[in-house]
C-alpha cells in the first residue's frame, strides 16, 4: 500500500485537511529539486505533487509551461525525476510523492519498467493527465501491482458515469479540477465546488482534492472547509520564478506556511 491512505487517515483523525503543493521537477534547476522538496515539507506539505516536465503540457497554463521549458532546458527527464524521488526518500520516508505528467514520457519509458522503477524510487501515486480511465485499465493495474495509486482527474463537466469509471480503477484520491480551463486560469466558483464535492466523495469512495485556480490562503481555507485536500501549483511556480533561484526554497516555505496556517484555521 502507498503512503497516501495512511496520510489521509492520520489527517482525518486530527481534523485537518491535506495540503498538496505542486512543483515541476528540475525547475528552476535540477540542483534545486531536493531543496525545494524539503522546503515544501517545511512549509506544511502533506503530499507532494512532482511534475514531470513535458514539451506539450496541454492541461497546464503559461506558468507551468514555463517551468517545464526551464526544466527540459536543463536536461530533466522522467529517469532523472525518479532519481530525485530516490534522493528524497533517503531522508524522508513518510511524505507521499505523486508524479503528475503526461502519457508520452511513460509510454517511451515502458509501462512495466516505469512501474518497477517508480516503486523502487519511492513513488506513491501517479496522475497521468491524458490517460482517461476507459483507456488505461492495464496501466492502472500495473500501478496497483507496484503499490502505486493511479490518481485521476474529475472536472465540472464530468458525468456520474465518469465518477463510476474512476471509482473502479483509481486509487489514493481524486483530483477535482475546480474550473474549466488550464492551470492558473479563471475564477473559482466556490459554491459550485461545495455542491460537487459531497457527490463525488460518495460516488468514488476516496478523498477529494481540489486544484486549479487556488492562489491564496483565504481561497485555500474555503476549499479546505468542503474538500479533503487543497492542491496548489501555479502560485508556487510564480514564487519560484519571481526571484533569485538560490533563495527559491526559502520563499516557497514562507508562502506555503501561510497557506497551511489559513487551512488549519478551518474546522471540518
Amino acid at each position: 500500500m502507498s503512503r497516501i491512505p495512511t496520510t489521509f487517515a492520520a489527517l482525518s483523525a486530527q481534523g485537518r485537511k491535506a495540503l498538496i503543493p505542486f512543483i515541476t521537477a528540475g525547475d528552476p534547476h535540477p540542483d534545486l529539486g531536493l531543496p525545494l522538496m524539503r522546503a515544501l515539507v517545511a512549509g506544511g506539505a502533506d503530499i507532494i505533487e512532482l511534475g514531470v516536465p513535458f514539451s506539450d503540457p496541454m492541461a497546464d497554463g503559461p506558468t507551468i509551461q514555463r517551468a517545464s521549458e526551464r526544466a527540459l532546458a536543463h536536461g530533466m527527464s522522467l529517469r532523472r525525476v525518479l532519481a530525485l524521488v530516490s534522493q528524497f526518500r533517503e531522508e524522508n520516508a513518510t511524505t507521499p510523492v505523486v508524479l503528475m505528467g503526461y502519457a508520452n514520457p511513460v509510454e517511451a519509458y515502458g509501462v512495466e519498467a516505469f512501474a518497477r522503477d517508480a516503486q523502487r524510487s519511492g513513488v506513491d501515486g501517479v496522475l497521468v493527465v491524458d490517460y482517461p480511465p476507459e483507456e488505461c485499465a492495464a496501466f492502472a493495474a500495473a500501478m496497483k501491482q507496484a503499490e502505486i495509486d493511479p490518481i485521476f482527474l474529475l472536472a465540472p463537466t464530468s458525468t456520474e458515469q465518469r465518477y463510476d469509471e474512476v471509482a473502479q480503477i483509481g486509487g489514493g484520491y481524486i483530483y477535482y479540477v475546480s474550473l474549466k480551463g488550464v492551470t492558473g486560469s479563471g475564477n473559482l466558483d466556490l459554491d459550485e465546488v461545495a455542491r460537487r464535492i459531497p457527490l463525488i466523495r460518495e460516488k468514488v469512495g476516496m478523498p477529494v482534492g481540489v486544484g486549479f485556480g487556488i492562489r491564496d490562503g483565504a481561497t485555500a481555507a474555503r476549499i479546505a472547509a468542503v474538500a479533503d485536500a487543497v492542491v496548489i501549483g501555479s502560485r508556487i511556480i510564480e514564487e519560484i520564478e519571481n526571484g533569485e533561484a538560490q533563495t527559491a526554497p526559502q520563499r516557497v516555505t514562507v508562502f506555503l506556511s501561510g497557506i497551511r496556517a489559513a487551512m488549519d484555521g478551518v474546522k471540518p
